[in-house]
């Protein structure tokens, strides 16, 4: 099974949002830097994550974005669930395989992928987090912004 990259950057952005101190805000810039990815991408990643619910987002001098919850609500397997739009394995109605009318490939990926989501449902935001000591010195977090949460 392989994620999208949109699942990816998601799923790092929450993790990174996760380890910094809970009065930061970051950017889309500052996460852009940290995985070294594209910030087009990146603004669509994180709206998706905003209009789930998972992220807050603020406009502004003063604004930036950070987590709408606490990482121990944040089910893995729930965010790739709401993330990722095919999560079928293979997609038989777009293709003219001959197969179709018989194959039990689709039964047996759709069943392994369930496997998958069940053992990521295992898991929290919290839990990608535990290591916040190593992750910080990865990310250097702190060290890029400095900005408070307005209105809390």
């Amino acid at each position: 099974m392989r994620l999208t990259t949109f699942t990816d950057f998601g799923l790092r952005t929450l993790m990174y949002l996760a380890s910094l101190p809970p009065e930061q805000l970051s950017s889309v810039t500052e996460v852009t830097k940290v995985y070294h990815c594209s910030q087009n991408h990146l603004v669509k990643v994180v709206g998706q994550l905003s209009k789930l619910g998972y992220l807050q987002t603020t406009r502004g001098k003063y604004g930036g974005i950070c987590l709408a919850m606490s990482p121990r609500d944040i089910n893995i397997g729930q965010v790739i669930r709401q993330m990722e739009k095919h999560l079928d394995g293979v997609d038989c109605t777009t293709s003219e395989c001959e197969l179709v009318g018989c194959c039990k490939l689709k039964a047996a990926l759709q069943e392994a992928m369930g496997a998958f989501l069940e053992a990521m449902g295992n898991y929290t935001l919290a839990d990608l987090v535990e290591n916040q000591e190593q992750l910080t010195q990865i990310w250097k977090v702190g060290e890029m912004s400095g900005s408070k949460k307005s209105g809390k």
